[in-house]
């Protein structure tokens, strides 16, 4: 290193500070969103108007009151998201010490010493009171202000985690309470089996027991009243889970007021999201910011690492008062003031500054790909629950046609078997279609309401205000 020191007694050091910085950062350029204007049109695509993406609460979308006060819940007591703020926290007190850097430190100090001199123990005294700034760096070339930059960007990244976690807890407690709801149907539709399966049992036996009835038709009918009793026992158990991941989700245990009942009582209380909407919406979702910030923040730090080519200029100025008795230390005459400049450059590193501005240019390059893959991800995201909404209308209205064919079939084989004209085994084959058709319906139905909890999810626009 070379440094040259300069001392000047009438140095003013409060001039210094006031030295403007200048910034070796390019400048944060985004490129164009690296998908289609609009999302994907065709036979799974439902084409309606094209408008700007609005803001969207889970209060519009999931409109149950009941829904509304267990997400209201999660969002206060989950522990994902309490660790998300405490990170943002320590984000945002990290800017806050990486800025400090670009202010004078200001200290003080106060000494009293004594020493004796010489065999005959003569006695001195040394008092002395100081103060001001130790060192302070101008920064003319931008590196602690680009590192400020750097670090607030970084901290607005993680804030924008912050949101994505928020959504992803609404998202997972709403399709949490609609699984519940469709498992008590799938409970009820078990439970409806078994009771006319045991009848079946009951007028089977008695048919055997009479001689008209063959062995296996008792044994068929037994075989279907153990599979719903198993499909009970299932469906408690899936309704067991279903709270327990609701009360973590929430944080805190659920009120079965709060509850659904079935899938009946909540349909229609997931608002659809319209479709046909130009994909720059992508650009209000949480992940594609937290990208963002992290670009411009990759290239402040570029603005560092070339900083670091150019001289480091350092300021010390201190004013104080010493004298040899106390009592004279407040006196004009113990006045004291320094000040000083110095200034260091490397001459020879083997390349290592400039090495670290490459290895920062090669990390936006990176932070910049990284943007444009958090669009193109989010797009398909969007895209592809497009394309399920598209179908589903389709698909449950072909579910629900199933299971009222299946019922008639089953009704009419039932007569059948019982009038003598057809085998038990063409009762046991309806009755077995009529409870997988039922089970799809359920599912169907489910699958509707989750596919319009994913694109609240995917379009992330609940900014939580």
């Amino acid at each position: 290193m070379i440094a040259r020191r300069i001392i000047a007694g009438g140095l003013a050091v409060p001039l210094a500070v006031s030295l403007a910085a200048c910034s070796l950062a390019p400048q944060t350029a985004l490129p164009p969103p690296p998908v289609p204007q609009s999302w994907p049109v065709g036979d799974a695509y439902l084409a309606q108007s094209e408008a700007d993406l609005p803001q969207v609460p889970y209060t519009q979308v999931f409109r149950d009151q009941r829904l509304q006060q267990v997400v209201a819940l999660a969002l206060d007591n989950n522990r994902d998201i309490r660790i998300a703020a405490a990170n943002l926290a320590a984000a945002r007190a990290q800017v806050r010490a990486v800025r400090s850097a670009q202010f004078p430190a200001i200290g003080a100090t106060a000494a009293a010493t004594g020493t004796a001199q010489g065999t005959d123990g003569d006695w001195s005294e040394l008092y002395s009171l100081q103060g001001g700034v130790a060192s302070y760096e101008v920064d003319l070339f931008g590196k602690l202000s680009n590192a400020t930059a750097a670090q607030r960007d970084r901290a607005l990244a993680t804030e924008a985690a912050v949101r994505t976690v928020r959504l992803g807890i609404a998202a997972n407690v709403a399709a949490a309470w609609a699984t519940y709801a469709a498992d008590r149907d799938l409970l009820a539709l078990a439970e409806a089996t078994a009771k006319n399966a045991s009848d079946s049992v009951r007028l089977t036996r008695a048919r055997f027991e009479g001689g008209v009835a063959p062995r296996s038709d008792l044994s068929q009918a037994e075989q279907i009243l153990a599979t719903a009793q198993d499909n009970i026992a299932a469906q408690k158990t899936a309704l067991a889970q279903d709270e327990n991941l609701l009360r973590l989700l929430v944080g805190a245990d659920v009120d079965p007021a709060l509850l659904p009942g079935g899938l009946s009582e909540i349909d229609g209380s997931f608002a659809t999201l319209p479709a046909g909407l130009s994909s720059q919406a992508l650009l209000r979702r949480p992940d594609v910011i937290a990208a963002e910030y992290d670009l411009r923040a990759a290239n402040a730090d570029i603005g560092v690492a070339r900083a670091k080519l150019f001289p480091s200029i350092s300021l010390t100025g201190l004013v104080g008062l010493a004298s040899t008795a106390l009592a004279d230390l407040f006196t004009g005459g113990a006045f004291r003031a320094t000040a000083g400049a110095d200034a260091g450059l490397s001459i020879f590193d083997a390349g290592g500054r400039r090495a670290d501005v490459a290895v920062s240019e090669a990390q936006r390059d990176a932070a910049l790909a990284s943007y444009e893959r958090a669009i193109q991800t989010a797009f398909r995201e969007v895209a592809d629950a497009l394309a399920v909404q598209g179908t589903l209308a389709e698909r449950l209205r072909a579910n629900r046609a199933n299971a009222t064919a299946a019922a008639t079939t089953a009704t009419l084989a039932e007569a059948r078997y019982t009038n003598g004209v057809a085998s038990f085994l063409d009762s046991l084959v309806a009755q077995r279609s009529l409870y997988t058709a039922q089970r799809a319906e359920v599912s169907m139905e489910l699958a509707s309401i989750l596919n319009r909890v994913t694109l609240y999810q995917v379009l992330g626009s609940d900014a939580f205000e």
